[in-house]
């Protein structure tokens, strides 16, 4: 059971439920899954999350730090760096040149089919 549709009950965070093989309901950030709550029903896993939730953040308050942002709510560039095996390296920019694609643009759309393959044509 995934409960994304409650990411602003807990700050951005996608939350799951599931039941585990002791007949338990676990309920834990997708992003963190050390973030986590037990209970007997799902509802009872998903209020013990927001419990456990204020508790974490108010310790990182109190160590003067700054509560995670999460993952979907924070901001990017749309560029990083990934280190590759040279031959992998090699074998795309061939290909990318074939294709008479840049590099980049080649990595691109490799990855958005990865990402999204209902989307690939």
């Amino acid at each position: 059971m995934n409960m994304g549709k409650r990411r602003d009950d807990f700050d951005g965070y996608a939350v799951e439920v599931v039941l585990d093989e002791e007949g338990q309901w676990l309920a834990h950030f997708a992003e963190r899954p050390e973030v986590s709550a037990f209970a007997n029903t799902p509802e009872r896993a998903l209020a013990e999350l927001r419990d456990g939730w204020a508790v974490v953040k108010a310790a990182y308050v109190a160590d003067g730090q700054s509560v995670p942002l999460a993952p979907a709510r924070k901001r990017y560039s749309g560029q990083f760096n990934v280190r590759i095996d040279r031959r992998i390296h090699q074998a795309l920019a061939i290909e990318a040149a074939r294709a008479g694609l840049t590099l980049n643009a080649l990595v691109a759309q490799k990855l958005a089919r990865a990402v999204y393959p209902e989307d690939a044509r």
